[in-house]
């Protein structure tokens, strides 16, 4: 793993301060004044946009193909048919098939399995050989998680097959829909479904509310079967929907806030109480962030370097020491992964200082391959130059036979989709298949077809962005005086969430006296800080062990106030993201 210090931003950092809401909405009820500002600012005007309530979910009826879907599984539920659950190697994949394998069994179903496509053998999606191997297994239906909108082949030979396919997914269809017998996606043209940002587990937890009433209606539950309560899922669809950085619209939030509750309760799957103590978090206390950036990566490391069913497997087991087994194993998964993403990056920042030796002179897009990267890290790699460089980055990694698989990050404002879409119409022929959405997409092309896509992308992304310096912009809610910046203050934000993509975590700006510095783990900056008219306050930077601070320095930061937890003592922090 790469032990250098963070270098010094490729492009410039500016603290932006977060406009103040217009007036209007309904008042808040004994909300605290800070929380009403952050509310407001985000979009909650009133106490009716603050209920997380289940009772507050949008209703299933408005997904197109959800009747018909429902329909089939009832059905093959019934007739004790074999249902195939085919997911997707990442966590809202893992996660989506955990939850319809749970799901379904609760709902009577007695034969279901699931298969997990390899990334480095069978490729994303429902391919052929996919249904091939479910054939093998007797499936009578296919059920698709998290993928399927862009399976045509795959769809086809199901057709062959004679065996009914049900599609649910979440990322944006191509010109041509497979002819599945049911399409559950709310981003597919003419659905109605409100929440367009939902993630693939969201959507087959609605499925699965929508077979739930069907069954009910057909009298299932009273020949032997109890009718489930699907809420004690939601720890699954918390972590998958967390996971997978989708936006947290109001829906969202509330089937995120519904599984945090079930996880700090302790009524969850063994297997994420176990992902969650490996990482080093008490599941008591457990935040949207803890499912970000702890459960989230070590659940992805399985798809990324060897094969999802691990991850699959963690979720669906009951048995506390087996999850615990299998949680530690991934673990170890995710610290070879971060070995292999720092060997990575240290690389990327090579080609590019040799590309140019400044970064203003880089172009609007990059297209970055190497012959020795891993295909299951070039996403985690593209997300990081695109943090540092604030450019779309697509990197890529050598497949088989001559094919380089590409996968692709985006900077706020500019949908990769659509971009590389445009490329493909302006270079047809130039890239042998593609899908995502506006912030993360993949694709795969020919080797040789590499310097002719670089330029067709460079080419759009100008377009698109013009001629700007790209500057990395840190959105701030303001200064917080000094008698905010205390543990009641700390613990009211983190209740306060969930927190995350599209509603942000506050971040706040302002300046203070440097009392005591010192780098702790090598590379992370360890202070001591004063704000004006206030007490001592500690703060940490992760990362930043190379600044030139010292100890009587004035500093201003762009920092999130947080609870640190330590021996059993709880104590306000300063997280440091920015200072200068």
């Amino acid at each position: 793993m790469s032990t250098n210090p963070r270098p010094s931003p490729a492009v410039p950092i500016v603290i932006k301060r977060r406009p103040e809401s217009p007036a209007g909405g309904g008042p808040f009820a004994d909300l605290h004044p800070l929380l009403s500002r952050l509310y407001r600012a985000r979009g909650v005007c009133s106490d009716s946009d603050c209920d997380l309530s289940l009772g507050a979910l949008h209703p299933f009826e408005s997904f197109l193909d959800i009747e018909p879907a429902a329909d089939l599984l009832a059905g093959c539920i019934r007739a004790g048919g074999s249902i195939l659950v085919a997911g997707d190697y990442d966590a809202d994949g893992a996660t989506g098939s955990a939850l319809a394998v749970r799901g379904l069994r609760l709902l009577g179903a007695s034969g279901v399995a699931y298969l997990v496509p390899s990334r480095f053998t069978s490729g994303y999606g429902l391919g052929p050989a996919v249904v091939d191997t479910a054939a093998s297994l007797g499936a009578d239906l296919i059920v698709t998680v998290d993928n399927g909108i862009s399976s045509l082949a795959g769809v086809r030979r199901a057709h062959e097959l004679d065996i009914p396919v049900i599609i649910t997914d979440h990322h944006l269809p191509g010109g041509e829909l497979p002819r599945a017998a049911a399409i559950v996606n709310p981003n597919r043209p003419g659905d109605a479904f409100p929440s367009k940002s939902i993630a693939g587990v969201g959507v087959v937890f609605y499925l699965l509310a929508a077979v739930r009433a069907r069954l009910r209606g057909l009298d299932w539950f009273r020949s032997g079967h109890p009718a489930p309560n699907l809420a004690q899922l939601l720890d699954l669809v918390a972590l998958g929907t967390v996971a997978d950085v989708v936006e947290l619209d109001r829906n969202n939030r509330i089937l995120v806030e519904q599984g945090l509750r079930r996880i700090r309760a302790g009524r969850c799957s063994p297997g994420v109480t176990a992902l969650l103590r490996v990482a080093g978090c008490d599941p008591g206390t457990v935040t949207a962030r803890d499912l970000g950036f702890a459960a989230g990566p070590r659940l992805n490391a399985a798809g990324r370097l060897t094969e999802m069913s691990l991850g699959v497997e963690c979720l669906l087991t009951d048995d506390p020491d087996r999850a615990m087994a299998m949680a530690r194993e991934l673990d170890t998964l995710n610290r070879r992964r971060r070995e292999i993403e720092g060997e990575m990056r240290d690389r990327a920042e090579e080609v590019l200082r040799d590309l140019v030796p400044d970064a203003a002179g880089l172009p609007p897009a990059l297209c970055l391959f190497d012959a020795d990267w891993h295909q299951g890290v070039i996403g985690i790699l593209a997300a990081r130059i695109r943090e540092r460089y604030q450019r779309p980055v697509i990197a890529f990694a050598a497949a088989e036979d001559g094919i380089l698989k590409g996968s692709a990050r985006s900077i706020e404002g500019l949908h990769i989709r659509d971009l590389i879409a445009a490329a493909d119409r302006c270079r047809p022929g130039l890239i042998e298949r593609f899908g995502g959405h506006a912030m993360a997409a993949g694709l795969s092309l020919r080797i040789g077809a590499l310097d002719a896509f670089r330029e067709a992308i460079v080419a759009e992304a100008h377009r698109e962005l013009g001629d700007a310096p790209p500057v990395r912009e840190l959105i701030s809610d303001g200064e917080l005086p000094a008698r905010d910046l205390g543990l009641d203050t700390a613990e009211c934000l983190r209740s306060a969430g969930p927190w995350g993509k599209g509603f942000p975590e506050p971040l706040f700006d302002g300046r203070f006296e440097v009392l005591e510095r010192r780098i702790v783990g090598e590379r992370h900056l360890k202070l001591r800080l004063r704000p004006p008219g206030g007490d001592g306050i500690d703060a940490i930077g992760f990362g930043l062990g190379a600044l030139p601070v010292s100890v009587g320095h004035q500093v201003r930061l762009a920092y999130r106030l947080a609870v640190n937890h330590y021996r059993g003592v709880s104590t306000p922090q300063l997280i440091v993201e920015h200072l200068e």
